[in-house]
């Protein structure tokens, strides 16, 4: 059986939300995410591929060769590309969902292709609306159909 991919859940503080949990009501924010953390081998090469795909520019780096990535003007999230040589073990249980910005998703594909993304398969059926892919290093993610604002 395959991962199941693309699903988003959206809600707002104070508002009830359709996922595990249904039912309970959210009180306010306690925590937001301020960083993803990708462990990579080739740090370098991920940061290039990231910037890219999400219009991000490198805001930081760390002793341990991280490399941090953020959107201009914007605070968080902050992408952190961690060096790490061994490959990972058992699945990977997180991804990233993307949206065009500014192009229809099959415009937005087509880009990410060229950028050095390549088709995934984790089981999907080919009926979804989202298209999935991998990075240069493996890591997959998910080419969502709709458009979104530019942040």
């Amino acid at each position: 059986m395959g991962m199941m991919l693309g699903r988003v859940f959206r809600t707002t503080p104070g508002k009830r939300w359709p996922g595990p949990g249904r039912g309970r009501t959210l009180p306010g924010m306690a925590c937001r995410i301020s960083e993803l953390v990708l462990e990579c081998a080739d740090p370098e090469r991920l940061a290039v591929f990231w910037s890219e795909v999400l219009g991000y520019a490198e805001v930081g780096r760390e002793v341990d060769g991280s490399i941090e990535l953020g959107p201009p003007g914007g605070p968080s999230p902050v992408l952190v590309l961690s060096p790490h040589q061994e490959p990972p073990k058992g699945p990977v249980r997180l991804h990233f969902d993307v949206n065009a910005t500014d192009r229809g998703q099959e415009a937005e594909l087509a880009r990410l292709l060229a950028l050095g993304a390549v088709p995934a398969d984790v089981g999907q059926t080919g009926e979804e609306p989202w298209h999935v892919l991998a990075d240069p290093e493996g890591n997959v993610f998910c080419l969502l159909a709709h458009r979104v604002a530019p942040a």
